[in-house]
C-alpha cells in the first residue's frame, strides 16, 4: 500500500512539471484517489524539511553555519544577545538557531495554507487546484522560505518563536494522542470482528498475547524508571510523575473493562488500554529525562554506562520515529467507526465509497490527452473523489501539519534546553 501511494505521490510531482514527464511516470504510475496522494505529497514536504533540518545539527555544517548572516559578528542583534546572556554563543548554538528559521519558514507555508483553505466544501472550489496542484511552485515557495529565513536577524527571534514552538508542540502532542488512541481502537476493532466473524482461536490467542505483551513493556518501563531515575532519599519529583501515571494506567485499564463500558463498546477492551498505557510510559520517560539534576536523570546512555557526544539524545531519536508514524498515519488511514470514538474524524479522510471514473480525470487518459470530465474508467491514475464533498478537513489538515513542525523543531533543539 505504501509503495502503491509513494508511486502516486511521485507521479503527481513529475506531473506539475509537464506533459512529457506525463506521459513517461504517470503511465506507469497504480490508479489512487486524489484526496490520499496529496496528502501523502504534502506528508513528503514535511519529511524532507525535517530531513534538511536534521542536516543543520550535524557536526560537519557548524564551520559553514557561522557565516550566516544572523551569526554575523557585525549583526547588532547578535551584540545585543551576547551583552543579555553573557555565556550564549552563536557560534555553538548556530544549529538550533538554523533549525529554526527552517521549521518558521515550513510552518509559515503551511499555516498560510489552512487561512487559504478555510470554508472549501468541494474540489469544485476554484481553491481546489492550490490544494492539490502546482507542487513544483510548492516546494520552491519553502525552498525559497528557508533560504530567506536565514537572514532574520536573530535579535528576540529565537526567544519569541520558541514560545510558538512550545505552544504548537505541545498542542501537536495532543493530537498525537487521538491518532494513537485511534489506532489502537482501529487495531481492536479489526480483530476483535475477526475473531468474531471466524471464531478462530489464532485470532483471539494474537489479541492476548499483544495485549500482554504491550502491559510487559510498561511494567518493564515502569520498574527501570524507578531503579534509574529515583534516589531512596531524593527525586521526589520524579517519583510522584512515574507513581502519578502508574495510578492512572490501572484506572483506565480497570474502567475499559466495565460491563457499562462493554454494554456501550462491545469491542473495547485490554488492547487499547495496554497501547495507552505503554505511550503513557514513553511520555512519562520522555519528562522525567528532562530533568536537570543529573543524580536523578543519568540519561539513557548513562543507564548502561556510556557517554554520548551525539546532537540526538535517545529521547529526540524516539520522539521523531513516533512522530513520522503519526505523520504517515495521518496521510494514509482512512475513517473508520473508531474515529468518532477518539475524535479523529476531522482528521483522517473520510472514504466516501466513490469508485475511480465517477470524478474528474486529473491526470491523463489512455489516448495520450490531457485529462478532462469523460469518465473514463481506465484513464486517470490519481482520481478525483471530493467532487460531492472534501473527504477531510483541508484547513485542519494544514493546522496540523504546521503544529507538527513545530514540534520537530523543539524536538530536534531539545525543547531549546
Amino acid at each position: 500500500m505504501g509503495a502503491v501511494l509513494g508511486l502516486c505521490s511521485a507521479a503527481q510531482l513529475a506531473c506539475c512539471c509537464g506533459s512529457a514527464a506525463c506521459g513517461l511516470c504517470c503511465s506507469a504510475c497504480p490508479s489512487c484517489r486524489n484526496s490520499t496522494s496529496t496528502r501523502v505529497m504534502y506528508a513528503v514536504m514535511l519529511l524532507l524539511g525535517t530531513v534538511a533540518a536534521c542536516i543543520t545539527l550535524s557536526p560537519g555544517l557548524q564551520d559553514a553555519l557561522k557565516k550566516v548572516p544572523f551569526c554575523s559578528s557585525n549583526d547588532s542583534s547578535a551584540t545585543a544577545l551576547l551583552n543579555l546572556y553573557p555565556s550564549w554563543q552563536c557560534e555553538s548554538a548556530v544549529g538550533y538557531l538554523a533549525v529554526y528559521r527552517l521549521c518558521f519558514a515550513l510552518s509559515a507555508f503551511f499555516f498560510l495554507m489552512a487561512l487559504i483553505m478555510i470554508g472549501v466544501k468541494t474540489s469544485k472550489d476554484p481553491r481546489a487546484g492550490i490544494q492539490n496542484g502546482f507542487w513544483a511552485i510548492k516546494y520552491l515557495l519553502v525552498i525559497g522560505g528557508m533560504v530567506g529565513a536565514f537572514f532574520i536577524p536573530e535579535g528576540s527571534f529565537g526567544t519569541t518563536w520558541m514560545y510558538f514552538g512550545m505552544i504548537g508542540g505541545f498542542l501537536f502532542i495532543i493530537i498525537q494522542l487521538i491518532l494513537i488512541i485511534d489506532f489502537a481502537h482501529s487495531w481492536a476493532e479489526s480483530w476483535v470482528g475477526n475473531y468474531e466473524e471466524t471464531e478462530s482461536k489464532a485470532w483471539y490467542a494474537a489479541l492476548l498475547i499483544f495485549t500482554l505483551l504491550n502491559y510487559a513493556l510498561a511494567i518493564t518501563g515502569i520498574v527501570l524508571l524507578f531503579v534509574y531515575f529515583t534516589l531512596p532519599d531524593d527525586c521526589a519529583l520524579n517519583k510522584f510523575f512515574i507513581s502519578f501515571n502508574l495510578i492512572l494506567c490501572v484506572i483506565v485499564s480497570i474502567i475499559s473493562v466495565l460491563p457499562s463500558v462493554q454494554e456501550m463498546q462491545p469491542r473495547s477492551g485490554l488492547l487499547q488500554s495496554s497501547v495507552v498505557t505503554l505511550y503513557v510510559m514513553y511520555l512519562t520517560w520522555s519528562s522525567v529525562s528532562s530533568q536537570p539534576y543529573r543524580p536523578c536523570n543519568p540519561g539513557f546512555l548513562g543507564v548502561i554506562g556510556l557517554k554520548s557526544e551525539s546532537t540526538f539524545d535517545s529521547e529526540s531519536i524516539v520522539g521523531l520515529i513516533i512522530w513520522m508514524c503519526c505523520v504517515l498515519y495521518s496521510s494514509l488511514r482512512t475513517a473508520s467507526s473508531s474515529s468518532k470514538i477518539t475524535m479523529s474524524e476531522h482528521v483522517l479522510v473520510k472514504d466516501s465509497g466513490a469508485v475511480r471514473g465517477q470524478g474528474n480525470l486529473s491526470l491523463v487518459n489512455n489516448e495520450g490527452g490531457d485529462g478532462g470530465e469523460s469518465g473514463h474508467t481506465d484513464g486517470t491514475k490519481v482520481w478525483d473523489n471530493e467532487e460531492e464533498a472534501v473527504a477531510y478537513s483541508w484547513s485542519f489538515f494544514h493546522v496540523m501539519f504546521g503544529l507538527a513542525t513545530l514540534y520537530v523543531m523543539m524536538t530536534l533543539t531539545n525543547w531549546y534546553s
